[in-house]
């Protein structure tokens, strides 16, 4: 059944006899899952009874075990299946619930008042609405309103239960206990009236790269020359596409990408008005008119979409390039009585995407959040989710952060498991192995890791602590295709930060691209954005175009990207060797030869990857 989230708002009306009726079931409520609220939130008082909750649940899958089989199988280009991605149908059959699962769970809900509910197109989520007071007395728990330091409020619990028969059933239920916002990974916004290098700079010596690349701004042209897509004529139009995903309201401001586009890539200027912008749950259309007074004086909710739109748009012209918004509410000073809108968007999202028969084979997504704040039994669905897509024969591309290992000067770098220890805090979902999570460089000759200590900035004002993403998983293991490279890491750091990371984590990130000072418009101006926010569409970019090379030789897409990466591709990107990530008062990760988990394995060029891609392909088909 095709998810329509249409489908919930009759929900209530079945839900509310909860409230009357006694809990039955097979057997005792027990304790499903426990998790802290992490350290920056604040629990406010309860959550009330009539507010609304989209409540998600996420049955067992039945051979997601054998769905990763395949996918590992088809993005090895060691093996014979290589490039073979799989149906929607076929995908869908591999992670279905059993009709055991579903029947138990069906009883359970029925019993308990609950008649409507819609599905994920593999039945692996269950939808439902039910006010904060039926959800209550179903989860055996109590919600509350937590507001974050930031003004975001969100209505969650830290604790809820389910009936002992179905925790092999349910892997998780949200929103329940997940604190992840979601937010751009992306650094200050800078208005500028001119060219600005710091007095430390160091311009290349390239007379190429030099004529077209300035420390700010930083442009298209120089991003194509650097990493040598300029020239390149695309050969299958139409065919290879690509996506950025909006959460929090965000939405591309038409007549903002099409100033950028006159000025940095003349050419492209029209597809400003014509790419695709896709809503999901009442997600904000692509604006077609110039910011309004409120955008333009309010938060950093506009600019990512913007930054997103003109990167990929000046980047991959003449693509198709769709744009997916999904609803979800910006933080705003919270009332009790009125909480911000409780959805988990990355499922929204996902499962929208993954009942679509024709999807983007590249989508670039620039969010995320402190792995710590979101629950490790929905971290890891939602990861599952991501393999969905990689078996689909889809290039995920996630930022890494912007915060090195933490934050500046270790405030929040703890645990929040009760025990409050010292720790460098991994993101997510940069963590998930399924996603390419992309790092962030800055200069030219050579490239470094991102960094900027807080200070003045070009515009003359105090701009705060920024670093390019970095560390290792807590929740997902360091995969197969991570042993060749990962260790002799760990190894190099001869005990350093011991006890601070997990050392059999999977480490990320994968890959990185420039990521200072992007040139950008806003609210019709010419200014600057910096952070991974940006580092990751430009990856993204340059990955659909060596998609065109491959579909116009009759090669299939790259698909999901890491074991490639670390198989043979690592050979098509320039090692970066020099910087740190910062961040929980340290100099965190050392950059170094090779692998690193703060700049990957480096940033691409652009004609390797095209012909060892094509080389891989060969006789794959």
């Amino acid at each position: 059944m095709k998810f329509d989230i249409s489908l919930l708002c009759s929900v209530a009306v079945g839900a509310q006899v909860v409230l009357g009726t006694p809990i039955r079931s097979r057997t005792p409520y027990n304790v499903k899952e426990t998790h802290t609220a992490p350290s920056k939130w604040t629990k406010l008082g309860r959550a009330p009874s009539q507010h609304k909750l989209h409540l998600k649940i996420g049955l067992k899958q039945n051979n997601f075990e054998e769905l990763s089989r395949h996918l590992n199988e088809v993005s090895n280009p060691d093996h014979g299946r290589y490039g073979q991605h799989l149906s929607v149908d076929e995908v869908n059959d591999f992670v279905k619930p059993t009709d055991e699962t579903l029947d138990l769970t069906h009883e359970w809900l029925l019993s308990n008042g609950v008649s409507e509910m819609s599905y994920s197109p593999a039945k692996d989520w269950i939808n439902i609405l039910l006010d904060v007071g039926s959800a209550e007395a179903l989860l055996d728990t109590e919600y509350s309103v937590y507001r974050h330091e930031d003004g975001t409020a969100l209505v969650r619990t830290s604790k809820w239960s389910l009936p002992s028969h179905l925790h092999e059933h349910i892997d998780t239920i949200q929103p329940t206990t997940s604190f992840m916002r979601s937010v751009p990974k992306k650094s200050d916004w800078i208005q500028f009236s001119q060219p600005w290098t710091p007095p430390d700079y160091k311009p290349p010596t390239n007379e190429t790269i030099s004529k077209v690349c300035q420390f700010f701004p930083v442009t298209i042209e120089c991003f194509q020359t650097l990493y040598a897509t300029k020239g390149y004529q695309q050969k299958a139009p139409g065919i290879a596409k690509i996506a950025f995903n909006n959460f929090l309201n965000q939405t591309p401001i038409r007549p903002d990408i099409e100033a950028f586009l006159k000025h940095y890539r003349p050419e492209a200027a029209d597809s400003a008005n014509t790419f695709k912008s896709i809503e999901i749950d009442n997600g904000p259309a692509a604006q077609s008119e110039p910011l309004t007074l409120e955008q333009a004086a309010g938060d950093d909710f506009v600019r990512e979409a913007n930054l997103d739109a003109q990167t990929i748009l000046g980047m991959t012209y003449p693509q198709p390039v769709y744009s997916y918004s999904t609803g979800g509410s910006p933080p705003f000073i919270p009332d009790l009585n009125a909480p911000t809108n409780t959805n988990e968007p990355y499922l929204e999202w996902v499962n929208f995407v993954m009942a679509q028969h024709d999807i983007p084979q590249v989508i670039s997504t620039s969010y995320g959040d402190d792995e710590q704040t979101v629950p490790e039994a929905y971290a890891r669905r939602v990861c599952q989710q991501f393999a969905r897509l990689g078996a689909r024969g889809v290039s995920l591309l996630v930022s890494s952060g912007d915060d090195g290992v933490g934050d500046e000067d270790g405030s929040s770098c703890y645990t929040n498991d009760g025990k409050n220890k010292t720790t460098f805090l991994p993101s997510f979902p940069a963590s998930c192995p399924y996603v390419t999570s992309v790092g962030a460089t800055q200069q030219f000759e050579p490239e470094v890791s991102a960094y900027r200590a807080p200070g003045l900035g070009p515009d003359g004002l105090k701009h705060g602590f920024y670093a390019s993403g970095s560390g290792f998983s807590y929740y997902f293991d360091r995969p197969d295709w991570q042993d060749d490279v990962v260790p002799a890491y760990v190894k190099s750091l001869k005990g350093k930060y011991d006890g601070l990371y997990n050392k059999g984590g999977r480490g990320y990130p994968d890959i990185s691209a420039q990521g200072l000072y992007f040139a950008f418009v806003f609210n019709l101006t010419e200014s600057s954005i910096s952070g991974t926010s940006a580092s990751c569409p430009l990856m993204s970019s340059v990955v659909s175009l060596v998609n065109d090379a491959l579909i116009s030789s009759g090669k299939p897409t790259m698909g999901w990207l890491n074991p490639w990466l670390y198989k043979k591709g690592y050979k098509a990107f320039t090692d970066v060797t020099i910087g740190d990530s910062y961040g929980c008062g340290t100099k965190g990760f050392p950059v170094a030869k090779g692998w690193d988990p703060v700049t990957g394995f480096g940033t691409p060029i652009f004609p390797e990857m095209v012909r060892l891609a094509k080389g891989d392909h060969d006789g794959h088909h």
